[in-house]
C-alpha cells in the first residue's frame, strides 16, 4: 500500500493536536489520565497539543498526506532518559500539569512513571505517540508510519522504544520487531503499558 508521508510543519499544528485528540479519546492511557468522557473531551486536547509542540520543537512529526494519521518521534541520545526526565525533569513535570490541568495530578503521574521506565545507555529513536483517525483505522497507516521510520532505524543500525497501550498494540508492534522489555508498568488503579524495544535489523532480514 502505498502511503503518502511528509514531516509536518508548525502550520500543521492544529491538525496534528486534533488528530491526537479523535485517536486517543477511547485509549485506556487517556482514559486513566482524564476519567469521564465528557471530562476526557473538553480537556484531553491539551495534553495532545502540550506532546505535539514538544515534538515539534525537538523532534519529528511524521504525517500522512491526507491528515488521516500521524506519529510523534523524538531522537533520544544515550543516557538521556527520553521523557525530560533529567536535571529539571520534575519542573517539567509539574509545569506540564500546569498548563494542562492544574488539578489533575495524573498529568504529571504519567510524566513521571513513563520516564522512570525508559531506557538509558543507548541512543535510540523513541516514538511518543501514533495517532489515525478512527474512521481510517484498519488500513495500514498507522504501519506504513512506523516502517518508513523503522527503515531508517536499520540503515543507521539504530534501536527503537515506544509504550504500547493495551495487548492489540502489543501484538502490532510485535509484527514489527519490537519486544516487551522488562515489567509492565501499571498505572496506580488503571491499566498497564506495556515498554516495547526494538534492536535494529540487519539488511536483508525477514520482516
Amino acid at each position: 500500500m502505498g502511503v503518502a508521508i511528509r514531516t509536518a510543519g508548525g502550520d500543521d499544528r492544529e491538525l496534528v493536536v486534533r488528530l491526537l485528540d479523535e485517536a486517543f479519546q477511547d485509549d485506556p492511557v487517556s482514559s486513566w489520565v482524564f476519567p469521564g468522557a465528557e471530562y476526557r473531551r473538553v480537556t484531553h486536547h491539551r495534553l495532545m497539543a502540550a506532546f505535539t509542540d514538544a515534538t515539534l520543537a525537538d523532534g519529528r512529526v511524521d504525517l500522512v498526506e491526507d491528515g488521516s494519521a500521524c506519529a510523534l518521534w523524538m531522537s533520544v541520545p544515550a543516557g538521556d532518559p527520553g521523557h525530560g526526565g533529567a536535571d529539571g525533569g520534575d519542573d517539567e513535570f509539574a509545569a506540564l500539569r500546569h498548563a494542562v490541568d492544574p488539578d489533575n495530578e495524573r498529568v504529571e503521574m504519567i510524566g513521571r512513571l513513563t520516564a522512570g521506565t525508559h531506557p538509558q545507555g543507548r541512543a535510540h529513536a523513541y516514538l511518543w505517540m501514533i495517532g489515525v483517525a478512527p474512521g481510517r483505522q484498519g488500513e495500514g497507516l498507522g504501519t506504513a508510519l512506523i516502517g518508513s521510520v523503522l527503515d531508517r532505524c536499520d540503515r543507521e543500525g539504530r534501536a527503537a522504544y515506544l509504550e504500547a497501550s493495551s495487548e492489540r498494540s502489543v501484538r502490532l508492534y510485535r509484527r514489527l520487531g519490537f519486544e516487551l522489555t522488562g515489567e509492565p508498568l501499571r498505572l496506580p488503579g488503571g491499566p498497564l503499558m506495556y515498554p516495547m524495544w526494538r534492536e535494529p535489523r540487519a539488511a536483508g532480514a525477514q520482516a
